[in-house]
């Protein structure tokens, strides 16, 4: 038996992170259970045979089958006394993995037959290092995430599909425009990333946010950099195109305009106001963008 188990800082990956791994070649008729687990347990079967039972049922697998444990449920399994299963297995915690987890149609059925063209069996042989390095967390966690979303592609749950509500449309909005505002957008852009008429995507976004998308946009922008005249030394050119304006002057301009000064006058009269609000030294700025940056997003 190969148990490559592995110990994670839980409260580092709250969200979702791997308990343990490993791989077995069983001998004929070795058991598991009854007993449960305090895991999301992933079985993959790369040959042979066996049992699987829970839920008061038994499932007869064999290779390409996957079948799952769910914390707190009796479970029992047995390799084939003929043809013993080979298998790999993953334990995923984390507040998120129910969530994720339920994506899949394998939380329900417990038991599902892996497409051929699968790429969950490769995440398996991931967890598979020959030695342990100092990124082995980080190679461990990836898979966790990988697994998940996997799952959810190749095993979705059958659900008709629902219409996103005007809510859901300016969430996806907001992340677009927080995640590009550094570079040139367009409405037309934001509208064709979703699929919808920019007519409809510029009167759901005026409605819910009391401005246009341009407006918003613009407003992102300015926050930023504001941010990044307060606390950084950057030069004005390098915190214009940092927030999507190649042209520096055309920056300088609609800059003075909403500000009633331009950059670097912001810049000076700004940072000797907060200052004399705060206490700070110079030199200790930079260390408070983070917490500025958290606040413009609020």
């Amino acid at each position: 038996m190969q148990n490559f188990v592995f110990s994670n800082d839980f409260y580092k990956t709250i969200d979702l992170m791997v308990h343990t791994s490993g791989h077995e070649r069983c001998k004929p008729s070795h058991s598991y259970g009854p007993a449960v687990r305090n895991s999301y347990m992933l079985h993959y079967i790369h040959s042979g045979k066996g049992i699987y039972q829970t839920g008061g049922k038994t499932y007869s697998l064999q290779a390409g089958d996957l079948f799952l444990m769910i914390p707190g449920e009796r479970i029992f399994y047995q390799a084939d006394e003929k043809d013993p299963w080979v298998y790999s297995w993953i334990g995923i915690q984390g507040m998120k993995a129910e969530e994720y987890i339920r994506r899949s149609c394998l939380f329900k059925q417990k038991v599902c037959r892996l497409p051929e063209n699968s790429k969950i069996p490769a995440i398996f042989e991931k967890l598979k290092p020959l030695e342990i390095s100092k990124n082995f967390d980080l190679l461990y966690n990836c898979c966790a995430w990988e697994m998940v979303y996997q799952l959810a592609e190749e095993l979705p749950v059958a659900r008709p599909k629902e219409a996103l509500h005007a809510s859901d449309y300016i969430n996806i909005i907001l992340n677009y425009i927080e995640q590009n505002y550094d570079r040139p957008i367009s409405v037309q852009e934001i509208a064709d990333h979703m699929a919808l008429d920019r007519s409809y995507v510029h009167r759901i976004f005026k409605k819910a946010m009391d401005m246009s998308v341009k407006e918003y946009i613009l407003s992102v922008r300015l926050a930023n950099a504001c941010s990044y005249l307060l606390y950084s030394d950057l030069p004005i050119g390098d915190i214009s195109r940092s927030v999507g304006y190649e042209d520096v002057l055309y920056f300088s301009k609609l800059f003075h305009k909403k500000k009633g000064m331009s950059p670097s006058q912001y810049r000076t009269e700004k940072r000797v106001e907060y200052q004399i609000h705060s206490g700070a030294h110079p030199d200790h700025l930079p260390e408070a963008k983070h917490a500025f940056s958290m606040t413009l997003s609020k």
